[in-house]
């Protein structure tokens, strides 16, 4: 009988370690209540190497988080390893040092040790698997104490993992969900990050994602098709015919078509980047719609709105040169009192759909904002300013709906609102308690979705979540992109994708880069022919990046590119913008 009872434990313990789910937490599969494995299963340290490499192998161990880490548990005593949290990894910078916390010298008779690990951090890994930013030096105090075969062994190590950047990048996966506006009518990225290994399981962490909802800095912006009841009825993997299967359960009470359409469509983008497979999405073991069985992305665009964020092949952008609007094409005055020189224009901005237009001039030694129809006289808003940054406009209620409402920065210290009604454009506060300490805001672009408000504030950049409570608007859970490489150098920013931003800035390596929204990553655009400062940015689906610096206008295609020279002459304070 007890041989049985043995077996059985270590089955029920192989069960438990068959796969890694999202948060790095051995579970059984289709539970939400599975209990992790203690058991350590890895090569021992290396024999007889001093404390401070000891802690190097330690750091470099968390590279593999396999069954909870069990290759860097081999490097604690037994009470540590009971007490290591394992949850949130810490990433910190590639290059770290280990270095004595004492000027007294180790001896061959010491039985404990002190060694600080030092390092710049880079971020962490949320509850919700999302990336956060954090900016400071890594300064953390790690014991050891020697154990029965005189090996050292850590007895306090730092609270949680500590991952070097490059291990991490190794290990874990970028994974984009997708969740809905408040609306319902355009689905929203929201990027997660899940252990690779064993990278079958990959789409299986996808769903236990997406059942849990919007991320933390997103969860009042954003809302999910899927019922909050929502679970796994059979693990997600690839079928016999090649199509994955996603299998859901308590879906909701409610499925009517309409909503089962909207499920489809957020799960089908989900995926998008995870398979190339065809995706079959099942509730209970049926199909969830009668009329298609298996989706492409393709299929499922009308529903996640693609038609509201896309940019009408017409729409080629507009300059401001010497206080007049211009087009982009050609560099010839656009109609109207905006193109002819009735305003003095400093700044501007095209609705999404092109056919309206807000624009900052100069007037009685202040600075107006002018909002109306393309080509037509502009009513002039009931915002007196100082400083207006240069308008963005929310996305349209529809494909052929104009654009209703469009924001700017007042004197820097505030943000309006400037909606459409009966009576006129009228402006309305919006709440930014969480931005004001900050500092002053030089530039703001709403996302094409209207989900996301990118910010330059004090020259550093920030990302914010637009939350929005019936009539009352407020930006939150801010947060600094990239300070380290970045710090207070941003001139202008725009937004090249949904999550993806295009900053320039004034520090010579760095003329333009592409950041993406939660702050993990940097890419830089070639520098050749660039001048800094790089004073105007414009981005957008499917078109050039075009900039101006001191010598002119640019355009690139791609990071790779070597920036190509616009024959439209500029002057100074001229600036480049596409619609949104």
């Amino acid at each position: 009988m007890k041989r049985l009872s043995l077996l059985v434990l270590v089955l029920v313990t192989l069960s438990a370690c068959a796969a890694i789910p999202t948060n790095t937490q051995p579970k059984p599969i289709g539970t939400k209540d599975g209990k992790s494995s203690n058991t350590v299963m890895a090569p021992e340290p290396r024999q007889n190497i001093d404390p401070f490499m000891l802690v190097r192998d330690f750091i470099d161990a968390t590279s593999n988080p396999d069954r909870d880490f069990a290759a860097a548990r081999a490097f604690l005593t037994s009470e540590a390893n009971q007490k290591w949290d394992t949850k949130n990894p810490t990433i910190i910078e590639t290059t770290f040092a280990t270095v004595p916390t004492s000027q007294l010298p180790q001896t061959a008779q010491d039985k404990t040790q002190t060694v600080l690990l030092q390092g710049k951090y880079v971020g962490r890994l949320g509850n919700d698997n999302s990336f956060v930013p954090r900016l400071g030096d890594v300064s953390q105090v790690v014991k050891l104490e020697r154990n029965s075969e005189n090996q050292w062994r850590i007895s306090e190590p730092p609270p949680g993992v500590y991952m070097p950047q490059n291990q991490f990048n190794t290990n874990y996966r970028r994974v984009t969900l997708y969740f809905y506006n408040p609306e319902f009518t355009v689905l929203v990225p929201d990027p997660r990050y899940v252990v690779i290994p064993p990278a079958t399981s990959i789409p299986h962490r996808v769903t236990e994602l997406l059942i849990k909802g919007p991320g933390d800095a997103v969860r009042d912006t954003l809302v999910s098709a899927l019922g909050p009841d929502t679970d796994i009825f059979s693990e997600t993997k690839e079928s016999d015919d090649g199509a994955l299967e996603v299998n859901l359960t308590k879906v909701g009470k409610d499925l009517t078509p309409e909503k089962s359409k909207q499920i489809v469509a957020q799960i089908v983008k989900s995926y998008s980047g995870v398979t190339s497979s065809r995706v079959r999405v099942l509730v209970e073991g049926q199909q969830i719609l009668p009329d298609q069985r298996d989706y492409r992305p393709s299929d499922v665009s009308a529903t996640a709105g693609e038609s509201l964020l896309a940019l009408n092949s017409n729409l080629q952008g507009m300059l401001v040169v010497d206080g007049t609007l211009r087009s982009l094409t050609d560099g010839n005055a656009v109609k109207g009192p905006a193109g002819n020189g009735t305003y003095s224009v400093v700044n501007a901005a095209q609705s999404l759909d092109g056919s309206r237009l807000a624009v900052v001039t100069r007037a009685g030694g202040g600075m107006r904002l002018r909002v109306g129809e393309l080509e037509q006289d502009l009513s002039e808003v009931d915002l007196p300013a100082t400083a207006l940054s240069r308008p963005t406009w929310l996305l349209s209620t529809g494909p052929k709906e104009p654009g209703a409402e469009v924001w700017t920065a007042v004197d820097g210290t505030s943000v309006a609102r400037v909606t459409r009604s009966d009576s006129g454009w009228t402006a309305k506060g919006v709440n930014i308690t969480d931005i004001t300490p900050f500092g002053p805001i030089s530039d703001l672009r709403l996302s094409r979705d209207g989900t996301r408000a990118a910010l330059v504030i004090a020259g550093r950049l920030y990302v914010a979540s637009v939350v929005r409570n019936n009539q009352d608007v407020a930006l939150r859970s801010p947060r600094q992109i990239q300070p380290s490489t970045l710090g207070s150098a941003v001139q202008s920013i725009d937004w090249l994708s949904q999550d993806v931003l295009v900053v320039s800035s004034s520090l010579p390596a760095l003329p333009v880069t592409k950041v993406y929204a939660d702050g993990y990553k940097l890419d830089r655009y070639s520098q050749s022919n660039l001048t800094v400062p790089v004073g105007s940015v414009a981005a957008a689906p499917a078109r050039q990046v075009q900039v101006i610096d001191p010598s002119g206008l640019w355009s690139a295609s791609d990071i790779t590119d070597v920036w190509r020279a616009n024959s439209i002459r500029m002057s100074q304070g001229a600036l480049v913008f596409y619609p949104g």
